[in-house]
């Protein structure tokens, strides 16, 4: 028997629709959508597109490089609860057989039938191994890698070709190479973890790279005479650039910079979410690495070399950064709920994933007037 969800406004990649009313049939699919301002006069809340996370390490106590079907199972239930209905797991730099490792059990899961009332994997970003010693944050240095073809494509053959995202450093011996070669594949690359100056760049946006990974951290500083790589990031019209917004990684006046620099077209939120999103204070793992969290903040553990103050991912999770943003910007629920869905997913060339028409599942957030995400549809079925 077909559903029927109804709200005061739907927000699509395209539009609004007034006092929806959204079919979805038994398969989760949506069936139609009309208007009926008659019979939903009473409706205050607004429908979007639910979240899509494309650069997420774990949640739970799990890390995505060693989880197992149980564990990415209650992952994901996790990130459906906070408004999440597709992911990338995101590798961090370990050994080559290690990672191999890791890339085949993740094809393992997205190749899987999707599970009812979760977030489901799409693919994967691949950051690391290919990154700048001087910006590799708590990418362990024994671990990284010149960028090679050869090594991307046992990679990508590991991963049974679900890598669709791959962070590198421009600037790397034979990065253009790779980053041509990856595009060619319809793998996105993403500048990243990198010391690159301007030129250095902008070869790697002319050799194919559409995005910039977690804008403002692990990259060169802006200088007013060497804009370096944030400064490509910030001035070109048609990067696409993540930012990690939860009010530790990067400043309120930055991410307004942001946002006026990127727009609402090219501007990507992600949590970077190591595996202590969701957990309380604590040590955990980020691949190989010890992690210490406290307070929303994660820091690598036992680092005498750099100091004690090394960021280590994030303890965000997506509603949260789409509130940050609210609260730091201004900006209005479509916009915000724009960065966290269509935006990431025309990046990655897949705009289908999250547009809400006939025919695609009815993957949807429910937010009320005061801008609260409140409920969650995975394939029209409530998150509970």
């Amino acid at each position: 028997m077909p559903t029927i969800i109804t709200a005061r406004r739907l927000l699509t990649d395209i539009g609004s629709v007034e006092f929806p009313v959204l079919i979805v049939d038994d398969d989760g699919m949506l069936e139609d959508i009309s208007s009926d301002p008659t019979a939903l006069a009473h409706e205050e809340d607004t429908l979007t597109s639910a979240f899509f996370d494309i650069h997420t390490h774990g949640a739970m106590g799990h890390d995505v490089m060693s989880a197992s079907p149980a564990d990415l199972r209650e992952l994901q239930r996790f990130l459906a609860l906070r408004g999440v209905a597709q992911y990338l797991p995101t590798t961090v730099t370990t050994s080559v057989d290690s990672t191999l490792r890791a890339l085949e059990s993740l094809a393992n899961a997205i190749e899987a039938e999707p599970e009812p009332l979760q977030a489901q994997p799409r693919g994967i970003h691949l950051e690391g191994p290919f990154l700048s010693h001087a910006k590799r944050g708590v990418h362990p240095e024994k671990y990284l890698q010149k960028p090679s073809i050869e090594l991307f494509e046992r990679f990508q053959q590991a991963a049974r070709g679900n890598i669709c995202l791959l962070t590198i450093a421009p600037e790397l011996s034979g990065a253009k190479d790779l980053i041509s070669y990856a595009t060619s594949d319809g793998v996105r690359c993403s500048l990243g973890h990198t010391n690159a100056v301007a030129s250095e760049a902008l070869m790697g946006v002319a050799a194919g790279a559409s995005s910039a990974t977690h804008t403002f951290n692990a990259m060169r500083a802006l200088d007013h005479r060497e804009p370096g790589v944030l400064g490509v990031t910030l001035d070109n019209a048609h990067l696409y650039a993540e930012l990690i917004c939860d009010g530790v990684h990067v400043a309120p006046e930055l991410v307004r910079l942001w946002l006026r620099s990127k727009g609402g077209e090219r501007a990507i939120l992600v949590t970077d979410a190591m595996s202590a999103a969701g957990m309380p204070d604590g040590r955990y793992k980020l691949g190989e690495l010890d992690v210490d969290v406290a307070d929303g903040t994660a820091m690598l553990a036992g680092d005498p070399e750099r100091g004690a103050r090394t960021l280590a991912g994030s303890v965000l999770t997506m509603d949260r950064a789409v509130a940050n943003l609210r609260q730091f910007t201004g900006a209005t629920i479509a916009d915000a709920t724009r960065l966290a869905s269509h935006n990431p997913a025309a990046m990655l060339g897949r705009p289908e994933l999250t547009r809400l028409a006939s025919g695609n599942p009815a993957n949807l957030n429910r937010f009320d007037t005061s801008g609260h995400l409140v409920a969650t549809y995975i394939r029209g079925e409530l998150v509970t």
